[in-house]
């Protein structure tokens, strides 16, 4: 009696600090960042059990204006997220300007929706009240300043998210924190290194997905579009995929082999099949 349980989606721009502040949250590195756009291309769940409530929030990529199919799918998995939900967290980052594409996501929420400025240890404290007072014709549930860094603001939010959530039993066991698979974790862990240690130009280019799954054996397969591409992934004799296997296994097992492939898929960002 009294237990609550849901799901809390994050919605934004790209950028806007969902990523991090889910991190935060579930104490674990399971959804990747970069300073990339774009970086969030799935649903990532992350699960928060706590002694009133296990509150399961959904990381969604930024909504912006697509420029290809995988663009689009992007937004269409964001959108679709609003749907699913209890409650929906509009998330505004503290040190960017209040723009056409926040009022865009702004007008396809309800009212019920709470508001999440992020970023708080970046900004100086008259930008995030720029920002709070930007939004504040928006006469949403709820405001919050957050920092998905320090933590700051994060318990009084999710205070205010769980009683928010209908009563009802846990969702998911009380030791998991994902539900993602670890193959699909690993693959995003290897983009995560790639989109550190690649140029501006080449982020949206890359996929990547573990072919073979056999521990301490993990096969990861990194797609390009171009045989230029694919020289920028390898690097001057192996270097740049040396250090992203190198940066990529201080995150998994000990004694795991993690092979890396660059693999040229043209237009793989326009293929349907792909895509899926």
């Amino acid at each position: 009696m009294g237990y609550r349980s849901g799901f809390v989606t994050f919605v934004g721009r790209p950028n806007a600090g969902k990523s991090t502040l889910l991190n935060a949250i579930v104490g674990e590195h399971i959804s990747i960042i970069s300073d990339k756009p774009q970086t969030t291309r799935s649903r990532i769940n992350g699960v928060l059990t706590r002694d009133d409530a296990q509150i399961v929030f959904v990381d969604t990529p930024g909504i912006h204006k697509p420029r290809s199919p995988l663009g689009k799918r992007l937004n269409t998995a964001a959108q679709g997220a609003i749907a699913d939900v209890d409650v929906t967290c509009f998330v505004l980052d503290a040190t960017a300007p209040y723009g056409i594409g926040d009022a865009y996501i702004a007008d396809t929420l309800s009212k019920d929706s709470v508001v999440v400025v992020t970023k708080s240890d970046l900004a100086k404290p008259e930008s995030v009240l720029k920002q709070l007072a930007t939004c504040a014709h928006l006469d949403f549930d709820a405001y919050f300043v957050v920092s998905g860094k320090t933590k700051d603001g994060i318990d009084d939010l999710l205070n205010h998210l769980s009683a928010k959530l209908p009563e009802g039993p846990a969702l998911y066991p009380d030791d998991m924190i994902t539900d993602q698979p670890d193959a699909f974790w690993v693959a995003e862990l290897v983009r995560e290194q790639l989109l550190a240690a690649t140029r501006d130009e080449l982020p949206h280019s890359i996929a990547t997905r573990v072919t073979d799954w056999d521990p301490p054996l993990i096969r990861c397969e990194i797609l390009v579009e171009r045989d230029s591409q694919k020289a920028i992934v390898i690097g001057h004799n192996g270097s740049v995929l040396k250090s992203v296997g190198q940066a990529a296994r201080k995150h998994l097992p000990e004694g795991t082999y993690l092979e890396l492939v660059v693999k040229v898929t043209k237009n793989w960002q326009n293929d349907p099949t792909l895509l899926d």
